[in-house]
């Protein structure tokens, strides 16, 4: 459904119940997609900390929780999660049947929300295939959206969420690596970065598993297969399955899982 509503039917109302990066993020992505208009999306935090962010981008903010659910159908809750039973009862005598109510993952990062993000969905047992659809449709703007069981959404913080940092990691002991052979930071920095972007779109595109572009990339012996065994020596592969098992695990140690 798109802002540009066919005409006689009401616009997409969007609300945000809590204005913190991530769902900043989100309207923004919607906003930038032409999904909702500016003017239709609605955004409630107790101060006007984060609230300056929605209204730079042009959205309405309030400081009643109240407010959000009767001017919209469609609402975001993106709140801490320590705060959210409080906020949930605030607003509970203002829900009705037709609204439907999508609570942010705790722990996804910001990035994850850009343009080669990933996300997932896990819809509850009132939702159905319809509301799924309009949400899908919607997060598709920040990027990429799959509709998963509940019980995947903590593993994708893992490995989505808190794989941010560890491509992070990665990208910088690469850059760090042609440095200590002599290469000049800033365009050591610039070309891991590149290095990355382009591997991930290659395996965007051609669809392939990584393991069959790691082979095609390795000649016999190439400077590339001398490269692979210094990596597998240090335990390249089985320290990033730790770092996603260990990020996992604190997520459903968060979620109460």
């Amino acid at each position: 459904m798109a802002a540009a509503a066919t005409q006689g039917m009401e616009p997409l109302r969007v609300g945000f119940v809590g204005a913190g990066r991530m769902a900043e993020a989100i309207a923004q992505g919607f906003i930038r997609a032409g999904k909702v208009e500016a003017q239709h999306i609605l955004a409630s935090a107790p101060t006007d900390r984060n609230l300056c962010h929605f209204q730079a981008l042009g959205c309405r903010t309030t400081h009643c929780n109240r407010e959000v659910l009767q001017s919209c159908l469609l609402v975001f809750f993106a709140t801490k999660p320590h705060v959210l039973p409080t906020v949930l009862a605030e607003v509970a005598p203002v829900v009705t049947a037709k609204h439907i109510l999508v609570s942010v993952a705790a722990g996804v990062s910001l990035s994850t929300l850009e343009e080669e993000g990933a996300m997932v969905m896990a819809r509850g047992r009132y939702a159905g295939s319809s509301e799924a659809k309009l949400l899908q449709t919607l997060l598709e703007a920040c990027g990429q959206c799959e509709e998963v069981p509940e019980a995947h959404v903590d593993i994708h913080t893992g490995l989505s969420g808190s794989g941010v940092a560890f491509v992070c990691a990665f990208s910088e002991a690469l850059a760090e690596g042609a440095i200590k052979m002599g290469m000049p930071s800033g365009l050591a920095h610039r070309i891991a970065a590149q290095t990355l972007l382009g591997t991930a779109k290659m395996l965007q595109q051609k669809g392939q598993h990584p393991a069959q572009l790691r082979t095609d990339v390795c000649t016999p012996g190439g400077t590339t297969i001398y490269g692979l065994h210094a990596l597998e020596q240090g335990g390249l592969r089985a320290a990033a399955m730790s770092a996603v098992e260990a990020a996992t695990s604190r997520a459903r140690e968060l979620s109460g899982k």
